[in-house]
């Protein structure tokens, strides 16, 4: 343990500062301070040297120059126990400082502004903070430094039990958040500056930096038992994402694969404006459908296919009240309503149809009388994503790791619209076939390459996903449809590249087509739509999705 017997205070965010400062004067430790911080606390009534007062040196080049002087930094980095450190600071009339509470200018915000200037920017990059933070920092083991207001009670609850002392641990789990905090802090700057600097045309920036912090404790497991793993969010991303969505029921924790599917689930709800619910089961939607009400919307992805829907993702795109809630893990629902459906529509009389059970639930919110149903099912996780689709999300890049580094993109956050559309067939399709060969680009946006979907109306009824060959994702697409393929519209997420392909989408009983074109063969496959009497428009826009 190590007694606080002076303190630095220089702090940008004044929340608290004056309760932290009073009850450091309580326990007898002398604060020294700077500028704004030192005007707050003498208004306050709080004792408090100035810095240019102990150090002799007036701050110069508003306030650009203050605590930059060996009186401030041999007071935080003198080794306690080395003679000769000891002897030159009291040569050099240097007194010891056992505590820094310093929090940053707020670059992040300042450049988060849509109208900020390049000398706003670099004006909110702080120098005297930071240094002070990592000196500090690095002699921790004599030196607490204190760069967040969440600090500010277990730092003094600890100082009053103990007679105004600190324990190494705490010192040197301080360090460690502060050293995290210059580093996202110099992470900022580098994204922000890579934006400044960027040559003409040049798209991707030079560095990437972001920053991840652990969300809770680790995980049961990764992907599999044998791994290892936890959830991260990253810090000033535009996109909250999963990782901050608030867990409102379950008596489990989320997995590695449940936080991958929620994502799955959030991102393919949120694509459509009018009511949408889906079910995802290893990253693909199984049933997807978008209506006038939620509640069709959900009945009609839950009935896509209830077969894969067990132990799946349910996800909406508006808020779940009481009437969905009571459906949601229903097995009873399931065998009156849902599966004579599915058994009608498709056909198939023999697969097995498990339970209702879904793993999650993720919407913008629930009904108060929707959450008190939903908790009385003790193993579905329940979670709230409050700002579900916020305005910039896709300003964040798409990342994949790999081994040695990543591979970095923009996010895939374009969908085809009817202008961008080239009917290319001599069948020329409907006004509703138009329609749902949209939502069939868009449901193929969000299904694992090769994909192959089939839609009616807006309702997903057969998936093809992640098969090496377009043919097989074809051919699976059809069998998971059965009878519903009959007059279905067909999306593929990438071109065909030559006519077996086209032939085998309108083998499954696809009626009209949209795939992105590009193909050396469009031509053959063109005439190929034609020799199979089906509509078949271009897109001119790719979803892959490995």
């Amino acid at each position: 343990m190590r007694k606080v017997q002076r303190a630095l205070i220089s702090v940008s965010d004044k929340t608290g500062v004056v309760e932290f400062a009073n009850a450091l004067v309580s326990m007898g430790v002398e604060i020294l301070s700077t500028g704004g911080t030192r005007r707050k606390l003498e208004e306050a009534g709080v004792p408090v040297k100035a810095v240019e007062e102990y150090t002799g040196f007036p701050e110069i080049m508003n306030h650009r120059v203050v605590t930059l002087h060996p009186k401030v930094h041999g007071g935080l980095l003198a080794v306690r126990d080395d003679e000769t450190h000891m002897q030159e600071a009291a040569d050099l009339g240097i007194d010891m400082i056992d505590m820094v509470v310093v929090n940053l200018y707020p670059f992040q915000q300042t450049v988060a502004k849509e109208d900020v200037t390049l000398e706003d920017a670099v004006e909110n990059i702080d120098i005297g903070g930071p240094t002070m933070v990592r000196s500090s920092a690095k002699n921790h083991k004599y030196v607490a430094v204190v760069c967040k207001v969440d600090f500010y009670d277990d730092i003094i609850a600890e100082m009053q039990a103990n007679d105004g002392c600190l324990s190494f641990a705490t010192r040197q789990t301080l360090a460690l958040e502060a050293f995290a905090h210059t580093g996202q802090y110099d992470a900022a700057i580098v994204n922000y500056l890579c934006k400044q600097t960027a040559a003409e045309g040049e798209k991707m920036p030079k560095y990437f930096a972001p920053w991840y912090v652990k969300q809770g404790q680790d995980l049961r497991y990764g992907e599999n038992p044998h791994q290892d793993g936890a959830a991260y969010a990253q810090v000033g991303s535009a996109e909250p994402g999963v990782a901050r969505a608030e867990k409102l029921h379950g008596r489990k924790e989320l997995s590695f694969n449940n936080y991958l599917d929620l994502t799955a689930a959030l991102e393919c709800v949120r694509e459509f404006d009018e009511p949408a619910a889906c079910v995802i089961k290893h990253l693909n939607p199984c049933g997807l459908a978008s209506a006038d009400d939620i509640t069709q919307a959900f009945q009609d992805a839950w009935s896509g296919d209830p077969i894969s829907s067990f132990g799946g993702i349910f996800g909406f795109n508006r808020v779940v009240d009481a009437e969905i809630a009571a459906m949601i893990g229903n097995n009873e629902f399931l065998r009156e309503v849902i599966e004579p459906r599915y058994r009608e529509e498709t056909g198939d009389d023999e697969s097995m149809i498990i339970s209702a059970f879904p793993e999650c639930v993720i919407a913008p919110g629930y009904t108060d009388e929707a959450l008190e149903i939903l908790s009385r099912r003790k193993n579905v996780r329940v979670m709230a994503m409050a700002d579900f689709a916020p305005e910039g999300r896709f300003a964040d890049y798409d990342v994949k790791k790999i081994p040695g580094g990543a591979v970095i993109q923009t996010q895939d956050s374009q969908s085809v619209s009817r202008i961008g559309t080239k009917i290319v067939t001599k069948k020329q399709p409907t006004t509703e076939q138009l329609e749902s060969l949209l939502f069939a680009d868009k449901v193929a946006k969000h299904v694992k390459s090769n994909a192959i979907v089939l839609v009616q109306g807006k309702r997903l009824v057969g998936c093809g996903a992640g098969q090496m060959s377009r043919i097989d994702s074809a051919l699976i697409a059809a069998r998971k449809a059965g009878k519903r393929a009959e007059g279905a519209c067909l999306a593929s997420d990438a071109m065909f590249p030559a006519p077996d392909g086209l032939v085998s989408a309108a083998e499954t009983g696809a009626v009209a087509i949209i795939q992105p074109g590009g193909s050396v063969k469009d031509d053959d496959v063109i005439k190929a739509a034609d020799d199979q009497g089906v509509v078949m428009v271009l897109s001119g826009m790719r979803h892959f999705w490995h």
